[in-house]
């Protein structure tokens, strides 16, 4: 195996690698590749580009519109008719064939571009070392080996191994759904570790967000992560959904009876003496009055006025069928963030060591009070120590508010906005201290470091350094503790104390964020690290939540009324996701075992199968776990919708019975692999589509029933006719016209 194919056979193993075996296996260096070995490569991989998605074409279309049994005997009655010299009902009858062949097909011809969508998201161009100087090339023209220079603003071009990096972070969140842009180091990475955590890694078609680096590339078009993603949607396709095998299943039903009685019939009048013509003519109107005609179009109309109705409650239908195959859901596996709950971090305490208050309103409401813990807000004033930290929660932090009619609207992270929202409610005068305080100098957050912080102007004289961010970290920086607006040394059993109320806070599922101060005695504008890793002064805590919408809560119950399941799926915690699925009413207190992404790792599909029947909450879980989890659902025999919005949700999207797709914050990726668009990203949609679902399969059923019972009239009309000696009372022509046009006003 030569170098590059090594290369291509160690594709999962680029993170684990140093970087002297890296360029080894690369036959790559710093200087980048010659011109030479570049149309080797080309030669050798291909392109860079994701595969085009296969057209069909519309031969293809129209001939597999034509593969039914209920066709095959309209042809047939057709033919008859053109071989006993009635050309109009013969041509009628390929008429009615041609309309509905055309409906079907322009329906499949609407299928979803998610394979398009993913070509979509590829880099233009990219800057690449070649020969030892930088060039700018077409992205398809890069090769495994090929050394990527990097800046704020670009896109990707291909997957990539970090070899340089300063202040380089890059926007993951359509891949991994991880919000904050990640911080990229070079380095070794733990061979297990997810593909959100592979900080020494870039992917194809993710944005860098700040600073530059140079990476080199390990995998180009299909074997890239978006690659990766693109062979899974194109295997997943689409299955009939269950209206599709009910009518598969009553066209050869219909078409069999049909012929069946049309022979018989046949059979019987030659041995009752008719002439051969016209018993012929008896039997083409007996085949024709087998089969309902008018079934596709209604069918069609009936699904259309269904997906009004859902388009009306923000439920975008894509894929006329799944109005459908809603009504038939067994099971909804829903996210958490932002579907079940709001995506509206909540402060819903502030912890001093002096004591707790209790912040009342949730999301982004205007209305709310900060009141001690047991003591309802009387105008009374706050403690010095709370007025502290809520001083930190305003100055250090990046985020702002616009007032609206009923609350505020936030430009920045939901963490930060709920900080700036519960000093809000504080009643803090806000423009006052920012004249008061102004900043002065930041350390910004990083993943790495777990904390932000600030510089401001001291009311005292000097500066004061203001921190907020992870309790662990922040508290390990801390020497001090504010206690009733005195500073005093933190001791073990103070240490203790602040542990203690962040573990209580977290085991209730809450986020918590730390906040400390150090003054500098200086004039300084310059902040470091080293002045805010040392020498803190513990103030405070902040306890937050994202709450489970109140409609969602209903909802749940709604569809658990119905006999619907529902699941959540969320790479959260387990604790966390545990509590909100207890608050919306997915588990119940004393139920409501969680199953993690390791917990699937380390099962058999089998195993899994089994599990998915009875755990309804999956934590900690990638976008490749939604997909085990969606099959052995189905393996089960569940009819089921998942919900969905990055980029790597594509696959379990169009695998599903449903996909359902988040208008709001989804990705154009996850909106084309999905048959349904959540206009407003809310849980309670979803339960309304089912409930509109549910309605519009009854309604069908209707139509089924009065159309083959109006048909079994018209058998019964012809027989009788033939069995009392009577002449042909019914042609194809007036067949198809009572089937048509007066069943389809009708119905």
């Amino acid at each position: 195996m030569n170098m590059v194919d090594e290369a291509k056979a160690a594709h999962d193993l680029w993170h684990t690698q140093s970087e002297q075996a890296l360029f080894q296996k690369l036959g790559s260096g710093e200087q980048g590749l010659q011109t030479v070995e570049v149309r080797h490569r080309l030669e050798k991989f291909g392109r860079n580009a994701l595969e085009a998605e296969e057209t069909v074409s519309v031969v293809k279309l129209v001939a597999k519109q034509l593969h039914s049994p209920l066709i095959y005997l309209l042809l047939g009655a057709a033919a008859l008719s053109l071989a006993t010299g009635h050309a109009i009902d013969a041509a009628v009858i390929a008429g009615v064939v041609l309309l509905n062949t055309i409906l079907g097909a322009s329906q499949e011809y609407k299928a979803g571009r998610a394979l398009g969508a993913l070509r979509e998201l590829a880099a233009p161009h990219a800057k690449v070392i070649r020969d030892g100087r930088e060039v700018e090339i077409h992205s398809e023209e890069i090769v495994p080996g090929d050394i990527l220079s990097l800046e704020t603003g670009d896109l990707v071009g291909a997957d990539a191994r970090v070899i340089q990096g300063v202040e380089l972070h890059a926007n993951e969140s359509a891949l991994t759904g991880e919000v904050e842009p990640v911080h990229k180091v070079p380095g070794v990475v733990e061979a297990d570790s997810p593909l959100a955590e592979r900080r020494n890694m870039v992917w194809m078609s993710t944005a860098v967000t700040a600073g530059r680096g140079r990476v080199v590339v390990v995998g180009t078009g299909m074997d890239t992560e978006l690659g990766r993603i693109a062979g899974q949607v194109r295997q997943a396709g689409r299955e009939q959904t269950p209206l599709q095998r009910r009518m598969a299943r009553l066209g050869v039903i219909l078409g069999a009876a049909g012929v069946g009685l049309a022979v018989l019939i046949f059979l019987l009048g030659l041995l009752r003496g008719y002439e051969l013509v016209e018993m012929l003519l008896f039997a083409v109107a007996v085949a024709v009055s087998a089969i309902p005609e008018g079934l596709p179009a209604v069918i069609s109309v009936t699904l259309a006025l269904g997906v009004q109705r859902m388009a009306r409650r923000n439920a975008i239908i894509r894929h006329l069928p799944a109005v459908e195959t809603l009504g038939s859901t067994t099971v909804i596996c829903s996210d958490k963030t932002g579907t079940i709950t709001r995506n509206e971090m909540t402060v819903t305490a502030l912890w001093t060591p002096a004591g707790t208050y209790v912040v009342t309103g949730s999301g982004l409401e205007a209305t709310g009070e900060v009141h001690p813990e047991g003591e309802p807000d009387q105008g009374g004033e706050l403690s010095d120590d709370i007025r502290t930290l809520l001083r930190i929660g305003l100055l250090c932090n990046n985020a702002s508010l616009a007032r609206q009619d009923d609350g505020w609207s936030i430009m920045g992270t939901p963490t930060e906005g709920a900080i700036l929202i519960a000093a809000h409610k504080a009643r803090m005068d806000v423009e006052e201290l920012f004249g008061a305080q102004p900043r002065l100098a930041e350390v910004p957050f990083s993943s790495e470091h777990k904390y932000m912080a600030t510089l401001h102007s001291a009311q005292t004289g000097g500066t004061v350094a203001m921190v907020k961010g992870a309790p662990d970290r922040v508290l390990g920086f801390c020497t001090h503790v504010l206690i009733e607006g005195q500073t005093v040394d933190l001791t073990d059993e103070r240490r203790a104390q602040i542990e203690a109320a962040n573990q209580g806070f977290a085991g209730q599922a809450l986020r918590v964020v730390a906040g400390a101060i150090r003054p500098l005695p200086r004039e300084s504008e310059e902040l470091k690290r080293e002045d805010i890793e040392e020498g803190l002064v513990f103030v405070g805590l902040w306890a937050m939540v994202d709450p489970p919408r109140p409609e969602a809560i209903q909802a749940v119950a709604d569809a658990q009324g119905a006999g619907i399941r529902v699941v959540m799926i969320t790479g959260d915690h387990a604790v966390t996701a545990q509590a909100i699925a207890r608050q919306a009413g997915i588990i119940g207190d004393d139920s409501g075992k969680v199953l993690t992404g390791r917990d699937i790792d380390a099962m058999t599909p089998e195993q899994l199968q089994e599990r998915v029947k009875s755990v309804s909450v999956f934590a900690r879980v990638s976008p490749a776990h939604k997909l085990q989890i969606l099959r052995a659902m189905k393996a089960n025999g569940e009819i089921v919708a998942m919900t969905g919005d990055g980029v790597n949700d594509a696959p379990a999207l169009k695998g599903a019975d449903i996909g359902v797709a988040m208008g709001r914050g989804g990705t154009e990726v996850a909106k084309e692999a999905a048959d349904m668009v959540l206009a407003d990203d809310d849980f309670a949609t979803i339960v309304y589509a089912v409930e509109d679902g549910r309605v519009t399969f009854s309604n069908l059923q209707r139509v089924v029933f009065f159309l083959i019972t109006t048909n079994l009239g018209e058998i019964i009309t012809l027989v009788a006719a033939l069995m009392i000696g009577l002449p042909l009372p019914l042609t194809a022509i007036m067949i198809l016209w009572i089937n048509l046009v007066t069943d389809g006003a009708c119905t």
